[in-house]
């Protein structure tokens, strides 16, 4: 694992390529950063389309004021900023909220979902791959249900792993608020998911319908006089 300082240092240099206006260098920076930044903006903006535009917005913004990081930050967290920001402008732009997380007007401007295209190199039947599927888009859909400024912080830690401090940082707000809405975005995940529970368990082993008909075609069969 790199050490902050050399990270740091490669950060740096890969920002001095992007500034030469190296495309190869901006490329991968645009595939390293690809799906951290997309679940950011999805969490905002709860439409992919969307959250792509608004991440290809924010790659351009970045590209084109390069030259102002100067390593005050990670470079994640710089790019984190314009994504949170593009995303915020296309909601006003829109019309549809006002704002989704408290953010400094001041503040540097800064995955089908991309870890569903992730091959998975575990034997896998059809079957099981299917009921994984369905539990993935009903945690999707509960996550979209999640206040916006609950939802966002939840995928940046949950889903992106980032600290606490990060996030903070990112969003402009105080740790302990990040603490907060984590908590209270963890509480209503778990009562959905609870709910979504308690609907299903009356239909666990269904019995009606064809399994039914089966079993008593074949009990009759056996109990007629020729069987």
């Amino acid at each position: 694992m790199k050490s902050s300082s050399s990270a740091a240092a490669t950060d740096l240099a890969l920002v001095k390529r992007i500034g030469t206006g190296d495309h190869a260098a901006f490329e991968s920076l645009m595939r390293t950063y690809n799906g951290k930044l997309f679940r950011i903006a999805r969490a905002i903006l709860k439409d992919d389309r969307d959250a792509e535009d608004a991440l290809q917005d924010a790659y351009l913004e970045a590209y084109r004021h390069m030259d102002e990081f100067r390593g005050g930050s990670e470079l994640s967290t710089w790019l984190t900023r314009i994504v949170i920001n593009q995303a915020l402008m296309r909601l006003r732009k829109e019309k549809r909220r006002s704002s989704i997380v408290p953010f400094r007007s001041g503040a540097s401007t800064d995955a089908e979902s991309p870890e569903a295209q992730v091959p998975d190199n575990r034997s896998e039947s059809p079957s099981a791959a299917a009921i994984r599927a369905e539990t993935r888009r009903i945690l999707e859909r509960r996550i979209d249900e999640l206040p916006s400024s609950f939802r966002t912080v939840f995928v940046m830690r949950e889903v992106e792993d980032m600290g606490i401090d990060e996030i903070a940082d990112c969003l402009s707000i105080s740790p302990a608020t990040v603490r907060t809405r984590l908590f209270r975005a963890r509480a209503l995940l778990r009562a959905a998911l609870a709910r979504d529970v308690d609907l299903a368990t009356g239909d666990v082993f269904a019995f009606a319908g064809a399994r039914c008909d089966r079993i008593v075609a074949h009990v009759l069969a056996r109990l007629s006089p020729s069987a």
